[in-house]
């Protein structure tokens, strides 16, 4: 496995982190929660010590889940976590209307708002804390920006809880390079990037963080399973699962992936690696990306994923890869 420093920080951390979104069952069609343990277990076994979740990965599930994984090895994890996402109240910027399978459009179910009010934030810690049964939290992450708090508030907060040892450093996702520039001394941006979604390459997000070397961590870095190169075009989703009805999975586009990812099949040969796995170390490989964070939901899935980052792509494969995916 690859380390690679966490911004600024002295905390090392796997370039193949282990995202902890579809483990709390919610929004991905469900869970079995021992092999969710197993999985992220079997990813501390191969290396991977970044673990990413959140409070609204299954209403607090996730980080449940995630604890029992780690107990007895908090020593070897890199536990990052993320605020701004809350369920109890109405503050802040109104999300979506969500329920124990997804989101919905059903008014009568749980309302999610943004929401980076400093004490929202003080409450959400001590309640993350709690269910992730540790002391404190490596990498803290706002999880998506909130119009109605000024930046400058919400930093003041995260300092303090920096300054009261409750977490080590300070991330930020979902954001534009304009927040991104505000927040000041931070040590990550989590941000969507793949082989298929480039946008922060294109918006100035990349190139900035690369300068000001904060951390940037890659999450959907397989497009939610679609570039990893086995996905069928008849394959029906269950009710809950984001990829139901999205149109990114529908036949066509499944046939259109798969056809430019068997070329890609050369290369990965060269490395007796998967296609998957060569997706996975072009997504490492990319300037500025320091880590990408890779779901599973049990442990095959976590082996294979955490291999990945034995891969070292020279710059020609990269390019080739590049040219073959865009052509």
């Amino acid at each position: 496995m690859i380390y690679r420093k966490l911004g600024s920080s002295h905390i090392d951390i796997s370039v193949v982190g282990f995202g902890a979104w579809a483990i709390g069952g919610w929004m991905w069609g469900g869970a079995d929660e021992q092999e969710a343990v197993d999985a992220i277990q079997a990813a501390i076994d191969h290396g991977v010590n970044l673990i990413d979740t959140a409070p609204v990965y299954g209403f607090g599930r996730s980080e449940e889940i995630v604890a029992q994984a780690i107990h007895g090895r908090r020593e070897k994890v890199v536990l990052a976590t993320k605020c701004g996402l809350i369920w109890d109240r109405e503050e802040g910027v109104f999300h979506y209307y969500a329920n124990s399978l997804g989101v919905t459009a059903n008014p009568s179910e749980k309302a999610v708002y943004k929401c980076l009010k400093p004490d929202s934030i003080a409450e959400e810690v001590d309640r993350s804390l709690k269910r992730l049964n540790t002391d404190y939290i490596d990498l803290y992450q706002t999880h998506w920006q909130d119009a109605t708090t000024p930046i400058a508030d919400t930093m003041e907060a995260l300092l303090k809880l920096k300054e009261q040892g409750k977490i080590r450093t300070i991330g930020i996702s979902n954001a534009n390079l304009e927040q991104l520039k505000a927040y000041g001394p931070i040590d990550s941006d989590q941000e969507r990037f793949s082989m298929l979604d480039r946008n922060i390459t294109t918006n100035g997000m990349l190139d900035y963080c690369h300068q000001k070397k904060i951390a940037v961590l890659a999450y959907s870095p397989l497009a939610k399973g679609l570039l990893i190169g086995k996905t069928q075009p008849d394959r029906q989703f269950k009710p809950g699962d984001q990829r139901l009805g999205n149109p990114s999975f529908n036949l066509e586009n499944i046939e259109r992936v798969n056809e430019k990812l068997k070329q890609l099949q050369p290369i990965a040969s060269c490395h007796n690696a998967s296609v998957a796995q060569a997706v996975i170390a072009w997504t490492f490989a990319q300037p500025g990306v320091t880590c990408v964070l890779c779901g599973a939901r049990n442990p095959k899935q976590t082996i294979e994923n955490a291999e990945a980052g034995r891969i070292k792509l020279s710059p020609d494969e990269v390019r080739t890869m590049d040219v073959l995916m865009q052509a």
